[in-house]
């Protein structure tokens, strides 16, 4: 029984592991897509995002922000 809990345990968080890798691939190739940064690596890419993320916090639209 504490054997299948554990695989039943392990099955999900794999599960999860791969639902949210699968999540940052996407939202990777839609940042690279829409400010056509394919060009930029790693670092320039978060200089970018640091210039425009204040904005974009204060101009979300509720619909798009986390409900708590």
């Amino acid at each position: 029984m504490i054997e299948r809990s554990k695989i039943k345990k392990m099955k999900m968080k794999e599960k999860e592991r791969k639902e949210r890798t699968r999540r940052l691939i996407q939202k990777g190739a839609l940042l690279e897509k829409y400010f056509d940064s394919y060009h930029l690596d790693v670092e320039e890419t978060e200089e970018l995002l640091k210039i425009f993320s204040e904005y974009v916090k204060h101009n979300t639209p509720q619909k798009f922000k986390e409900q708590k």
